[in-house]
């Protein structure tokens, strides 16, 4: 019975929280992008899918810093099969306070960089090398601890290969799970009793 009411309390606790609390120092941001529209800069007219899984930590309010990874496939109209991978360091900033026009809405930044290439079959390009991107994003919490959100991001690959660069420009939609960090969780605990 006491197990019951402490979840109890604990679910109320987190369900009053607003936008804010999810983007608090200490808590833990875990989710990713799953389908990405990918427009081709530069010639090549692209479609392809990812997958983008995200993890991060919030080192101060509003500031998140972690770690991604990156899995596609690309198809190009009467073209070759594009495959694409990354892993780095990700950080993002979001606003200081709620967007007026959705109440429950943030605007934040992202950056990445790590390493990552692009290999083409049938003699197309491929670099393998330094991964680097930045965007602007906009996350919708549709509860306290979920948020759906839109990406538009200029992703580049510098490094080595017959193609010295490549870039894009990427529209991504996905969704983050924000989990209260150490602190967050003591404060429920104190409240509750």
């Amino acid at each position: 019975m006491k197990k019951s009411i402490f979840l109890t309390l604990f679910i109320l606790t987190i369900l009053k929280f607003s936008a804010h609390s999810q983007i608090q120092k200490g808590n833990v941001l875990v989710g990713g992008n799953f389908a990405n529209l990918n427009l081709g800069l530069g010639g090549s007219k692209v479609f392809s899918v990812d997958i983008t899984p995200k993890a991060a930590w919030f080192v101060k309010d509003n500031v998140a810093l972690g770690a991604y990874a990156n899995l596609g496939i690309q198809t190009a109209k009467g073209s070759s099969t594009a495959t694409n991978y990354g892993v780095g360091a990700l950080g993002r900033y979001y606003t200081g306070k709620d967007v007026e026009i959705l109440r429950h809405g943030r605007l934040f930044g992202e950056a990445t960089v790590g390493l990552g290439g692009t290999n083409v079959t049938n003699g197309g390009g491929h670099t393998n090398g330094l991964d680097l991107g930045f965007g602007p994003g906009f996350a919708y919490f549709i509860t306290p601890s979920i948020g759906l959100e839109t990406l538009l991001k200029y992703n580049g690959t510098a490094g080595f290969g017959n193609v010295g660069y490549q870039s894009n420009l990427n529209l991504s939609f996905g969704f983050q799970i924000y989990l209260p960090g150490k602190s967050t969780a003591n404060k429920v605990k104190n409240d509750v009793r």
